[in-house]
């Protein structure tokens, strides 16, 4: 189930962030639990951050930031993450699903979503589930630890 993060995750939150698996993938540095307190407060502030949930465990995350006036049927899914002790197992995909639903019920017409491309795991999950590929955003990333620029992949799923 996909339930809205509460001030609670702080620490799981947190720490699929920082995860130095995760973390080359979603939109922060590695930082340390103080300086990422307000983004965390920011976060639960606009209600965007999601958690998936499954059988008392926190599985993963995801943000939905639903856009405005003529793009008000658009919703941005983006900084998803399934913690590592959970990978592997069908969870990216169940999570995924669960969020299209979400989207659906309310009442959203099209979903995007952009990804690295170097994540082929990512890109495989989204596209089993009905992304399509919209384009490349070239030099759309920049990881400032690594000082590179990461070409990003642009998908949507358009709601029937």
């Amino acid at each position: 189930m996909i339930r809205k993060a509460t001030k609670n995750d702080l620490n799981f939150i947190y720490g699929l962030y920082m995860n130095p698996a995760i973390n080359p993938y979603l939109l922060y540095e590695m930082m340390d639990l103080e300086t990422f307190k307000p983004i965390f407060d920011d976060l639960i502030k606009d209600e965007i951050m999601y958690i998936f949930h499954f059988e008392n465990n926190n599985i993963g995350m995801l943000k939905l930031i639903r856009k405005t006036f003529r793009a008000s049927h658009i919703g941005y899914i983006g900084s998803v993450a399934i913690h590592p002790d959970f990978g592997g197992k069908g969870y990216g995909l169940q999570m995924m699903k669960e969020a299209i639903n979400y989207c659906k019920e309310l009442g959203l017409k099209r979903i995007e979503l952009s990804t690295a491309i170097t994540n082929k795991k990512a890109q495989h999950i989204y596209e089993k589930i009905g992304f399509k590929t919209e384009g490349i955003m070239k030099n759309y990333t920049f990881i400032e630890s690594e000082n590179t620029f990461l070409d990003e992949i642009l998908m949507a799923y358009l709601v029937e």
